[in-house]
């Protein structure tokens, strides 16, 4: 008997049985009848009506212990499309993919999330159009939005809250939106918890906690515990970036604070410090081209901008205590210098117990972390329990 027959819950319809089939595995009706324990017609009528949505797939045939082989089958990931939205401070990355996350096609540009949002998600959906004709497939298969944003998100209204750098958005309807141009449904969550997610599904899938950390234009956390997303009460959890630093003194902030974490060790605080002492830098990319060209003074700055993040990052594991902290985000690009720095102070400061297995990398989804979480999100929502049985008669 293996792990799914064992714990397997006992499904009371077709939306809970195709759940047993989402991972991928050829089963035959034979396997459903005994993990469910339901009847061999109940079961064949769910097949069939699973196999008539596109969603499961025959897969071929198991191994016959005598007689005819059983058919089996199994989920069909490339059935629909998912369109994936990362949208950042000065940058969106878009990608369709399966049900599966796999990216079909992509796009990468530089935009500016203060354009406001009629602006910025009018160009997202025209490009999403674009990408499903790249990807070969109709705008029908289109099932599902998934869309991070920079800033605080109620995630069941889709609704920026407050955001401290997306002037115009605060309150802004962005599903209404993108369902006036794209009708179907739309999830919308903070960008650092999509590449939480993206990180975990895709690399980390078998570690229940782990913290995810972009270090760009800001600087901001996703939550990883038992295994989900935690947004906290207003979707604001692992607002890192606005944690006062000790010895921050009256840096100026963004949010209308003095001595934040992002005033003193983001991107766009590197580039200010850098021009002040004369070398010419205007944003993260700017700090990451002068590192990779051997600038010390650059290295410099992002070692010391890792070692101020490793204090926040210090109290984070005393409190969390997680089993992977990933660095990402454009200024990760800079290399072992701000990692060296964060984990200097992260193992130096935090409790031994915590640091035990305490595993601090760098991210390893080449900037598709966002799109990534993206997708699973917006998949999640489509392939629930109650998404299928609302889809299947």
């Amino acid at each position: 008997m293996d792990a799914l027959t064992k714990f397997a819950p006992r499904p009371s319809g077709v939306g809970e049985m195709f759940q047993l089939l989402r991972d991928g595995r050829p089963r035959t009706r034979a396997d459903l009848a005994q993990v469910t324990g339901q009847a061999r017609s109940t079961i064949a009528a769910r097949v069939d009506l699973l196999l008539a949505s596109g969603l499961v797939a025959p897969a071929g045939e198991a191994s016959s212990t005598g007689g005819r082989p059983p058919a089996t089958f199994a989920f069909a990931p490339s059935a629909k499309l998912v369109l994936a939205v990362d949208l950042g401070a000065t940058h969106a990355r878009l990608a369709v993919t399966d049900l599966a996350s796999t990216v079909l096609a992509e796009h990468h540009e530089e935009i500016s999330i203060a354009a406001g949002p009629e602006a910025v998600l009018d160009r997202a959906a025209a490009l999403g159009l674009k990408l499903v004709e790249q990807a070969g497939r109709s705008s029908k298969d289109l099932v599902s939005v998934g869309v991070g944003l920079p800033g605080p998100v109620d995630h069941d209204s889709g609704r920026p809250m407050n955001p401290p750098i997306m002037p115009g958005w605060d309150g802004a309807d962005v599903v209404a939106h993108l369902q006036g141009r794209l009708p179907v449904p739309v999830l919308v969550d903070n960008d650092v918890n999509i590449m939480a997610l993206g990180e975990h599904r895709s690399q980390f899938p078998d570690v229940d906690h782990l913290l995810f950390v972009k270090v760009a234009t800001g600087i901001g956390a996703g939550v990883i515990s038992d295994g989900e997303i935690r947004r906290g009460a207003q979707g604001a959890a692992g607002d890192l970036g606005h944690i006062a630093v000790a010895g921050g003194g009256d840096a100026p902030c963004r949010c209308g604070n003095t001595g934040c974490l992002e005033a003193l060790a983001s991107g766009r605080a590197l580039a200010e410090a850098l021009s002040s002492q004369g070398i010419p830098a205007r944003s993260s990319a700017d700090v990451v081209r002068l590192v990779r060209a051997g600038d010390i003074t650059a290295s410099h700055v992002v070692r010391e901008a890792g070692r101020t993040i490793g204090s926040v990052l210090a109290t984070c594991v005393s409190m969390l205590n997680p089993s992977v902290i990933v660095i990402g985000g454009n200024l990760a690009e800079a290399g072992e210098h701000l990692l060296a720095g964060i984990r200097e102070v992260v193992y130096r400061r935090s409790l031994p117990l915590a640091t035990q297995h305490l595993r601090v990398v760098g991210s390893r989804t080449r900037g598709r972390a966002g799109v990534l979480g993206a997708s699973a999100m917006a998949a999640e929502h489509v392939l629930s329990p109650a998404a299928i049985e609302a889809l299947i008669p």
